[in-house]
């Protein structure tokens, strides 16, 4: 390989979610996040996609650490995935290491995984890396950029980023430690995307804090509000006005508990005593004394939001008078289901506050004059945009080319399994790998091969054909004529005389099979499966499931 370091996206680039970074140096390498996505094929029992980890059993023996950069889960949710393939040592912040605990307890794997906890502006030296942990502003606490030193130079990792100068908890972002860096000369620059096409900056988290005051002392009744689990801020935001107008906070749904405990414990959320209180207590307050704090803003079936609006939740629903906010964006893909469940909570007579209409949502992703900040800060000589669609990483590009002065051959846009050479003076993507994507099925515990999604998707569309057949175990002879069970396949009504013409061709694939074929069953089986599918598509054009039965008598 050389005096090189290569650079390999798994996942992130050109869409939402399963942000993952290989970073190769000779014999070492280290991987910079492990995030999952939401895949399309949700009506075929898949939940999330993680990215195809298998790629990385060539690299078996270089791999070295894993680092977060923080704890959304399109950062850390293929977490206990990559480590149940590769048991290597974890660098994150306290906060994300305590979601990574959960997870990693979930799977039954934490007491088998090194998770080392760092502090802002500490160094790990990991083979020939050593990795900075950089204090970034984001929608979560506890969220680090990664300055990764090389021995050909020095990379920027962002990970999820915005210049926010007055957070709600903790310190802002550490633009002094990034200056440092680009005085001292920065190879590239990863750099987030996801806002490349909003001009100006990104608001901080306090901005919505007039809107919730506001909502808090209009609204007659109850108040639920819908957040991410992971936004540490926003909770806290709704925990200080719901004591600011006297109202007590009922915390519902599994992330939700999950998150706020840890964040409690931790000492990144600060709740007054008596202020959490039980969904049984809530039953003895008055409507106007009462926040939820619920899990389900996008519009997610098995979430506590979405219970509530179309059945019950623990015996609790959505009610004539209640105040609904919606405090989150919508995340690609979700436009649908969240739109269903607003249906249903207007329904309900709920009043709905989503950040169309109030200012109860602002976005942790850095906007165009906060990536001008950083990149102006770190002055590196190439820009790699990264997190985000391809039209965000492309807007990214034009953004930094006409107004800070950047080349075509500086701004680099790559792709998921491309292979980005870096050798200090030059940057290309010298080579490009199919990586795929692993799906996980709705316990969230299981993988799915993607073949099997496939054969899902296929059986959805064009439905399955089974065709039961008897032969003679000693002769190889049918000993009655083959049955066809068909489900969902068009034209198989009754009459029209498609099942005796499916049975025809099974029995010619039969009589006429092979000696060879006759005596290994598999082999039989394919003969008909083939048989049948040219039949069928030949018919109506359909290409169903095709699973053949034989049965030796």
């Amino acid at each position: 390989m050389g005096n090189v370091l290569e650079l390999i996206p798994l996942g992130g680039i050109g869409e939402f979610g399963m942000n993952c970074m290989a970073v190769r140096y000779g014999d070492e390498m280290i991987v910079v996040d492990a995030g999952m996505g939401f895949p399309e094929e949700t009506a075929y029992g898949v939940d999330v996609s993680i990215p195809d980890f298998d790629f990385l059993e060539e690299y078996r023996d270089n791999l070295s650490a894993i680092v977060l950069t923080h704890g959304h889960e399109d950062h850390i949710g293929a977490l206990p995935y990559i480590l149940k393939k590769f048991n290597v040592p974890v660098y994150a912040s306290h906060f994300t290491a305590g979601l990574a605990d959960s997870k990693l307890e979930e799977h039954g794997i934490l007491g088998d995984v090194l998770v080392h906890r760092v502090e802002p502006r500490q160094i790990a030296e990991i083979g020939p890396f050593k990795v900075e942990f950089i204090r970034a502003s984001h929608s979560l606490v506890d969220c680090f950029s990664l300055a990764i030193q090389t021995p050909v130079g020095t990379i920027i990792h962002t990970g999820d980023y915005k210049v926010d100068e007055t957070p709600v908890i903790g310190e802002p972002i550490d633009l002094r430690s990034l200056r440092r860096y680009g005085q001292e000369g920065v190879l590239a620059l990863l750099s987030d995307s996801t806002n490349a096409t909003v001009p100006g900056r990104t608001p901080s988290e306090r901005a919505v804090i007039p809107a919730f005051e506001e909502i808090f002392s209009e609204a007659p009744g109850r108040i639920i509000v819908a957040a991410f689990a992971s936004s540490i801020h926003r909770l806290q935001i709704v925990f200080d006005v719901a004591q600011q107008f006297g109202r007590k906070v009922c915390v519902l749904g599994r992330s939700m508990h999950k998150n706020v405990e840890i964040a409690d414990r931790l000492g990144y959320l600060d709740i007054h005593d008596g202020m959490l209180i039980s969904l049984n207590a809530t039953k003895s307050l008055d409507d106007d004394e009462i926040v939820f704090l619920v899990t389900g803003s996008q519009g997610e079936s098995r979430a506590a939001l979405s219970q509530m609006a179309n059945q019950s939740y623990k015996g609790l629903t959505v009610e004539e008078g209640d105040t609904v906010i919606l405090s989150a964006r919508i995340i690609p893909g979700n436009e649908r289901a969240i739109s269903r469940m607003i249906g249903a909570l207007y329904k309900r007579g709920a009043n709905i506050i989503e950040e169309k209409r109030r200012l109860v949502h602002v976005s942790g992703h850095a906007s165009q004059e906060d990536i001008k900040i950083m990149t102006e800060a770190v002055k590196p000589k190439f820009v790699v945009p990264i997190h985000g669609e391809y039209r965000m990483l492309f807007r990214h590009k034009e953004f930094v080319k006409n107004h800070l002065g950047y080349d075509e051959e500086s701004v680099i846009l790559i792709e998921n399994g491309d292979v980005l050479e870096l050798d200090g003076e030059t940057a290309r993507v010298v080579n490009k790998f199919e990586i795929g994507r692993t799906f996980i099925d709705e316990t969230g515990f299981e993988e799915i091969d993607s073949g099997i999604v496939r054969e899902r998707k296929q059986i959805a569309w064009d439905g399955i054909v089974t065709p039961v057949i008897t032969i003679n175990a000693e002769t190889g002879k049918l000993e009655s004529q083959p049955e066809i069970v068909a489900r969902g396949i068009i034209g198989t009504e009754v009459g029209n005389g498609f099942l005796k013409d499916a049975k025809r061709v099974v029995t010619e694939a039969v009589e006429t099979a092979s000696r060879v074929e006759i005596e290994d069953l598999s082999l039989l089986k394919e003969r008909v499966r083939l048989e049948l599918k040219r039949f069928i598509q030949k018919q109506n054009g359909t290409k169903p499931v095709i699973v053949p039965v034989i049965i030796e008598v």
